[in-house]
C-alpha cells in the first residue's frame, strides 16, 4: 500500500455496524474502521492491547471497574486481558489499531462476531 488513504472516503464505503473494515496493515498490526451504535458484548483479548479512536460520535467503554468516555479526536487503549464493552448511544465512527491476531469479540463468540475483516 503506497498511497494516501482518506479515512472519510473509506467510511463512506460502508454502512453496516459492528463489522470492522481493514484499511491498512503495518508491522503485524491492522488499522480498522468501524461504525457502531448500541451495545456490544463484554469481552477481552488475552494477548493483545486494543486502541479505540473516535472519529465521530461518542464511545463509552464499560470496564468492570469503571466507564471511560472517548470523544472525537481522542483515543483509549484497552490493555490486554481487560474486559470491556463498547457502547454508543448515537452512530459512532471508530478507528481501531490492533495486532493482526486480535479476534473481533476476543474470548466470546456472539451473533455479532466477525471471523474475517473485509478489506476496503
Amino acid at each position: 500500500m503506497n498511497k494516501v488513504i482518506n479515512i472519510q472516503e473509506k467510511f463512506d464505503l460502508f454502512s453496516d455496524q459492528w463489522s470492522p473494515k481493514r484499511i491498512g496493515q503495518l508491522n503485524g498490526q491492522q488499522i480498522l474502521l468501524a461504525k457502531i451504535q448500541g451495545e456490544f458484548v463484554f469481552h477481552k483479548h488475552d494477548d493483545e492491547d486494543e486502541m479505540f479512536m473516535v472519529m465521530k460520535g461518542q464511545l463509552v467503554l464499560e470496564l468492570r471497574d469503571r466507564s471511560v468516555t472517548v470523544n472525537p479526536g481522542e483515543f483509549f487503549v484497552v490493555p490486554k486481558g481487560v474486559e470491556h464493552k463498547p457502547i454508543a448511544k448515537e452512530e459512532t465512527h471508530l478507528l481501531l489499531f490492533e495486532p493482526l491476531s486480535t479476534k473481533h469479540t476476543g474470548d466470546v463468540m456472539a451473533d455479532i462476531t466477525v471471523e474475517t475483516y473485509e478489506e476496503i
